[in-house]
């Protein structure tokens, strides 16, 4: 990196920090630090829903994932929208009518203390975890491709936002989510705007999406039936639906931007922008990464986009093999630019798409994928403990070895912005759940300062058990989607103890708990035995707690008889 991306880096991140402890210390309630004494307006509630969604591992792992496999990905944003409308005009009303902190509180009035904890434990235990990542996500790849300390990295971006998080609280987090939004939107637009600049001259973009096309990065919808296929319509639709419904509706981390709203129109109206503009924003950022693999067919690629792994199978008897791939790929990669110059040439003036020209950059791309496994294969034999898996790492190296100086340092700003804006709301709603749910139902008689340095306390705790999850983690798949796994595992219980609640009053405490419970653990067992995607885990979790509950109530109601 150079000095300039030092300054711009640097600048940005301790104007944030500075700025959001600065302006919002000293909250004089519990209600002001966790519900920002409902004063937030809607458009503040609808970036911070936005922001605290939107992590490092989004703009680290979405390019990637639609470089290697296309803008498919975007299905699994399908149910979002029609989620926001449920969330806005079932769940606020109810949340904001009983005027809770948490939406586990809701629980024990509905139903009873055992149900609420339940709820709030499961809460704690996968936003812990996530919280972690979103730490851990970002500080592997930046160690890994600029050699920076990983242990301390963790450090960093945990320190920084335990910093204004505790001095802040909710505040804090809105205040500072709207200026890292602005830095994350105008680094991404600037980048996408580069990479058009640095395709060839002649190529235009609608010739760029032809090639993409051509090597299936374009096909957006698959209305497959197939359970095991990640990314449908169908999942994204039914799953993705289920999952944003308990993710923005149950989970507390973003139940906790919206309760601080004005009014309830406020921050339904929040939700609801959210609802208009998360599909295009991803859209975005895939088209960004489906851009960069245009990118790539005119210029070279290394073999494998990690550098440890590269380091750990030059350092074994098997690097004269994995070299001998690396040649084969240059030969690849030299011939990919003279069928895509040809095929540009040929559309930008016949105005057709040549059949046998677009039939020789598939059988390219698909001889350079070969390359890419057979490369994997020499490292798991190089260190069977290595994550092959390379997704996470495409676009990094692209702004790294390609964008100007000064900009290199934007879009690391980007990264550890977005990484600290979905942290910071991780801790805010960890520390507000085990303040509420947990502390203040066993304690109550504290005075409410009591309350607020308790929830203090507990943002530092939850910050230093993330950052020493995100220290003794270890890379596993793609990122995004190890993510929306840990949700998904645990999310479709507790959306069907709150739609019970909701909307079915005929079961009642005992029989919702017993279901709760049996539900999670089948849950487990499922996802143990991988039979299905992952997205379906919400559908089912919900479906099941709804059917259990209804059945052992009926027994329960035969047996008081």
């Amino acid at each position: 990196m150079e000095y300039l991306d030092w300054i711009v880096l640097s600048s940005t991140l301790l104007f944030i920090v500075i700025y959001g402890a600065y302006k919002t210390k000293g909250s004089a309630n519990v209600k002001d630090y966790i519900l920002d004494n409902n004063e937030t307006p809607w458009h503040t509630v609808g970036i911070s829903v936005m922001a605290t969604q939107a992590s490092a591992i989004t703009f680290l792992s979405t390019p990637g994932q639609a470089y290697h496999d296309g803008m498919g990905f975007v299905q699994f944003y399908f149910g979002l929208p029609l989620a926001m409308v449920v969330i806005a005009y079932t769940f606020i009303p109810i949340y904001h009518k009983l005027k809770v902190y948490t939406a586990y509180e809701y629980l024990e009035q509905r139903f009873d203390v055992k149900t609420r904890s339940l709820a709030a434990i499961l809460f704690l235990i996968q936003r812990g975890l996530g919280t972690g990542l979103t730490i851990y996500a970002p500080s592997i790849i930046l160690s890994a491709l600029l050699g920076w300390n990983l242990t301390l990295l963790n450090v960093v971006i945990g320190l920084l936002v335990i910093v204004y998080t505790v001095t802040g609280g909710t505040k804090a987090v809105n205040m500072t989510q709207k200026q890292q939004m602005f830095v994350i939107i105008s680094g991404m637009f600037i980048t996408f705007f580069l990479i058009l600049n640095y395709l060839p001259a002649e190529l235009d973009f609608t010739t760029a999406l032809h090639i993409a096309g051509a090597n299936g990065k374009m096909d957006i919808l698959d209305f497959s039936y197939n359970p095991e296929t990640r990314y449908t319509f169908w999942s994204g639709i039914t799953g993705g639906f289920f999952l944003m419904l308990s993710y923005f509706g149950t989970d507390q981390s973003q139940v906790g931007r919206y309760l601080s709203g004005k009014s309830v129109k406020e921050s339904q109206m929040g939700l609801i922008m959210n609802g208009f503009l998360k599909v295009p924003m991803q859209f975005f950022i895939l088209l960004t990464g489906v851009l960069v693999f245009v990118f790539f067919q005119f210029n070279s690629t290394p073999l494998h986009f990690n550098p440890n792994n590269v380091t750990k199978v030059n350092n074994s008897e098997y690097k004269e093999s994995y070299q001998a791939l690396e040649k084969k790929l240059e030969f690849i990669n030299e011939e990919k630019k003279v069928v895509n110059q040809i095929y540009i040439e040929q559309y930008k003036y016949n105005e057709f798409d040549n059949p046998t020209l677009k039939k020789q950059i598939v059988v390219l791309n698909q001889k350079e994928k070969e390359l890419r496994e057979d490369a994997k294969v020499l490292i798991n034999k190089a260190d069977s403990s290595s994550e092959t898996n390379d997704k996470d790492y495409v676009f990094l190296y692209f702004i790294i070895n390609y964008l100007p100086k000064g900009l290199l340092g934007l879009l690391l700003a980007v990264i550890f912005s977005a990484a600290m804006s979905s942290s910071a709301s991780g801790l805010n709603s960890l520390a507000a759940t085990t303040t509420i749910d947990i502390y203040k139902r066993n304690n109550d008689t504290k005075s409410d300062k009591h309350y607020v340095y308790a929830t203090q306390l507990f943002t530092l705790f939850w910050g230093l058990v993330a950052i020493g999850f995100a220290c003794i983690s270890s890379l596993f798949e793609n990122l995004i989607q190890l993510v929306n796994i840990i949700g998904s595992v645990f999310y479709g219980t507790v959306l069907g103890i709150f739609l019970v609640g909701f909307y079915i009053k005929y079961v009642k405490a005992k029989a919702i708990f017993i279901s709760a419970c049996i539900s999670q653990l089948t849950i487990f067992y499922i996802f143990y035995l991988d039979i299905v995607s992952f997205l379906w885990l919400n559908f089912i979790g919900a479906l099941l707690t709804i059917i259990l509950s209804l059945s052992i109530q009926k027994v329960l109601n035969k047996r008081d008889e």
